[in-house]
């Protein structure tokens, strides 16, 4: 079969004339073929027979539409169509194009010598790429053309675009995704199922209707009790005492509290040193509202608890005691600048949201293949260079356009942290007693800074300083390895034999601690990544070198690495962190004797096995396993929900609520693997006594994060099941015992109190979104659940007091009330909780 035709030719669009007067010169024809050029991709199907030499395919296709008339003066010789395509792509069919993979995702057709493309024609190319395509999510916007000496330009039609409903962008050029059975799955072994309407009615009916709430505060305090005497009204206003602290210390907090002070309602705050740190006792009484508080933190977490409370009651507060303290010391966000950036205004907001629901570590990830996002005044080529990406070949100027950037360096995803934009993040997180702690991925995940300081080096050897060029330079030259990381890049590996790579650390861990000073906050902790490039590094003569004196092989390199870079760390008073994958490569004796890991193994695939191993190693290990507490995973196995799915398929609210910290083998009663099976984990190694978790941490790579909408969706609600999780005990979980694995539906587990304390959550998320709605963040509304039975739509929501509307045959949305009488489908969509945005629109069909 061929893989592209040529369809429909005619002889009168053969002979067009030109569109217009302005497509005379060869930049004004690029510039309108790429305005009306057709652009379509299609997933096709996950399951195919694979060609030869290709295992665990999927097929997709792009479809290119020839406009009607092409412009005269389009210069066809040499041009390109440039595409993302986050998968390994063996094998492109085409007849008139070729195929070549410029770096990462950036994939480049090129016409062939002697081929024309065809007004009003189409052309079909087969797309074979390695694992699967479960959602529109991993297609990538922003193709563009390219022709050699002109302005490259964006296909028109793979822009994206803002939908004034849901608030978020979408591609309108990826075809839906509607056959479950090629699209769904990939083999017999997976039981993935499309969360459709009529599964996630059944599935919300099951765990029983959420629960309206009469105490808001989330995360749920240790003990909460209301009276039924008089309510205190904060519209008086507050007359505010303050006992062992400064109002600085709490002036966010009462800022949040939203309430005038000088005012008639005593607010006392006092701080009890004997407390626990953090810990907190709230009393709310007809006389007045007392505080006392273990420190500072513990006095914002009470205030901010009253603040969710007061919102609530809508400022007329009845009588309430509050005694609360954290179950985990750390419980962090981390956010991913280097993959997409978001800047200083959206990390402001996620601070105080931070802030109101008692996170305290926010984990910045500022550098990545694709992008570095943090101004160093001593190397400025890091954010002048490393920060933008564009098409630019030789990448003097940018980096090349991975994740659909485009080629223009515009729009954004591209940008840094200015030093002044850092210190002010630092310091607004520091006053709510939040710690940053900034992260550099190294010494795989790296290409970003290696490009920046090969212009360095170029630029400065140009200038006859040869000495100063190499000083930071980060590749040994002379090293002929070839290799691939995941992300399918051959160039994004620090060469860790190199005195230049340990100054370059040196030199950006002293201006990330210059930074903290400014803005009055110390740095205890820097995250050096410590990924992996499996192959990187054997012909490096400078590694062979260092292998010869020290002895070992290469894949002692990165262990090596790590070990020095954190005894250095540790030599300036740093904490090193890293991810458990290359920690756990390295030997406990060569390390610090305080470090902190992020466990990012799988449930059913090694986080058992890294968590315990790091935990009896006396490591402060933090829970970042991914399916649970990635949040850029899909909320649900469903193609039109955006985000990755390595991991998960589906990572909604209920799961994260439900998450067993204490007990790792004990979530397999709860959560299936990846490809939906319930099967075992076993408890090996097991934990030694006197171990246990530092606390939890939810993730938000950014690679198909392009706006602020966008975090925001992925992030609320399920931040705010993680801050229950990391600041409330799980009553359902059974008490460790070395050993014990667990499989699904383990009765050890207690799914009554499970449902029960799910209820319970769900009706205080319900609580906070005018909170959320005041904060400027645009949670996810969830579609509803539906189902047709016996010509009756019914519907319910997965939180209380959702507005759900419906219509019928395209006709006028309205309201649902209860079961409503219907000949045939219906649309149904839910509303936010301020009536501004809308949930995707899904389709239920009568039940046959």
């Amino acid at each position: 079969m061929r893989a592209l035709r040529a369809m429909g030719t005619s002889i009168a669009a053969l002979a067009a004339p030109l569109a217009s007067a302005a497509d005379t010169s060869p930049q004004a024809s690029l510039d309108r073929f790429a305005d009306t050029l057709g652009y379509r991709y299609q997933v096709v199907d996950n399951g195919p027979a694979c060609p030869t030499g290709i295992e665990g395919c999927f097929l997709s296709t792009i479809t290119l539409t020839m406009p009607e008339r092409l412009p005269d003066a389009l210069p066809t010789q040499g041009l390109s169509l440039y595409f993302s395509f986050v998968n390994r792509l063996p094998l492109v069919e085409s007849d008139i194009f070729t195929h070549q993979l410029v770096n990462g995702d950036l994939q480049q057709l090129t016409l062939k010598p002697g081929a024309t493309l065809r007004p009003g024609s189409k052309y079909e190319i087969r797309l074979w790429g390695t694992g699967s395509n479960f959602s529109k999510a991993f297609a990538m916007p922003n193709a563009y053309l390219v022709v050699d000496g002109l302005q490259p330009r964006t296909i028109a039609a793979t822009r994206p675009i803002l939908d004034p409903e849901t608030g978020l962008q979408y591609l309108p050029f990826v075809a839906p995704m509607t056959d479950e059975a090629k699209l769904a799955t990939k083999g017999d072994a997976d039981k993935t199922r499309w969360l459709t309407a009529e599964r996630a009615f059944a599935s919300q009916a099951e765990r029983q209707a959420p629960e309206a709430t009469g105490i808001a505060i989330l995360p749920k305090p240790a003990k909460a009790t209301q009276g039924r005497d008089k309510a205190i009204d904060l519209g008086r206003g507050v007359a505010l005492t303050l006992t062992g602290l400064e109002r600085s210390a709490v002036a966010p907090a009462l800022m949040a509290l939203g309430v005038a002070e000088g005012g008639a309602v005593p607010l006392a705050i006092r701080v009890d040193t004997a407390m626990k740190p953090e810990s907190y006792v709230l009393d709310v009484k007809a006389s007045g509202i007392s505080i006392i508080a273990g420190d500072a933190a513990g006095a914002s977490h009470a205030l901010r608890s009253l603040a969710q409370q007061a919102m609530f009651e809508r400022g007329k507060l009845r009588p309430l005691h509050v005694e609360d303290a954290p179950e985990y010391r750390f419980r962090g966000l981390h956010i991913d600048l280097g993959r997409n950036f978001h800047g200083r205004d959206q990390l402001f907001k996620l601070v105080e949201a931070m802030a109101a629901y008692k996170l305290n570590k926010l984990h910045l990830h500022l550098a990545d293949d694709e992008g570095w996002r943090i101004e160093i005044p001593a190397l400025p080529e890091l954010a002048e260079i490393g920060s933008k990406r564009c098409h630019d070949p030789a990448e003097t100027t940018c980096l090349l356009p991975q994740l659909g950037a485009g080629p223009d360096g515009t729009g954004g995803v591209n940008g840094y942290l200015s030093v002044a934009d850092y210190v002010a993040i630092v310091r607004a997180a520091a006053a709510r007693q939040i710690e940053v702690i900034p992260s550099i991925d190294m010494p795989g995940h790296s290409r970003a800074a290696i490009r920046a300081m090969e212009v360095r080096a170029a630029r400065l050897t140009a200038e006859g300083k040869k000495a100063e060029a190499d000083a930071y330079r980060l590749i040994d030259p002379a090293d002929t390895t070839e290799y691939r990381s995941i992300q399918n890049y051959d160039d994004n590996t620090l060469n860790v034999c190199l005195p230049a790579t340990y100054r370059f650390v040196d030199t950006v861990v002293d201006a990330l601690a210059k930074m903290h000073e400014q803005a009055g906050a110390r740095l205890k902790t820097f995250h050096l990544g410590a990924d992996e490039t499996a192959g990187a590094w054997v012909k490096s003569p400078a590694c062979m070198a260092m292998i010869a004196e020290n002895g070992g092989d290469a894949g002692k390199l990165t262990p090596r690495f790590i070990e020095r870079v954190s005894q250095s760390l540790a030599a300036k008073g740093l904490e090193a962190a890293g991810w458990s994958d290359g920690m756990g490569h390295t030997e406990a004796a060569r390390m610090p004797g305080k470090v902190q890991t992020n466990i990012w193994g799988v449930l059913h695939a090694g986080a058992i096995r890294e968590a315990h191993d790091q935990m009896n190693r006396g490591w402060d290990t933090v829970l970042s396993v991914p399916d649970l507490g990635y949040f850029d995973m899909p909320y649900a196995p469903h193609p039109d929900e955006g985000g990755y799915n390595w991991a998960s398929r589906g990572v909604d609210p209920y799961q994260v609520f439900g998450f067993m910290p204490a007990n790792l083998p004990a979530n397999a009663a709860t959560i299936r693997n990846i490809q939906a099976e319930g099967t075992a984990i076993e408890d090996k190694p097991i934990l030694q006594p006197g171990h246990r978790v530092a606390g939890l941490q939810a993730q938000l790579w950014s690679e198909t994060i392009r706006t602020d909408a966008q975090a925001d969706y992925m992030l609320f609600p399920r931040l705010l099941a993680l801050a229950e999780r990391a600041w409330s005990p799980a009553p359902w979980t059974p008490a460790y015992q070395a050993g014990a694995s667990y499989i699904w539906g383990d009765q050890r587990v207690d799914a009554a109190k499970l449902k029960a304390g799910w209820r319970d959550f769900a009706g205080r998320v319900a609580a906070q979104w005018p909170m959320l709605d005041r904060m400027g963040i645009a949670y996810r509304v969830a579609p509803p659940g539906a189902r047709i039975a016996n010509g009756k739509l019914e519907a319910n929501s997965m939180f209380p007091g959702t507005a759900i509307e419906y219509r019928i045959g395209g006709g006028a949305w309205t309201r649902y009330s209860g079961p409503v009488t219907v000949s045939g489908a219906a649309d149904m969509r839910s509303r936010s909780a301020d009536g501004k945005r809308a949930s995707r629109t899904i389709r239920v069909e009568p039940a046959r």
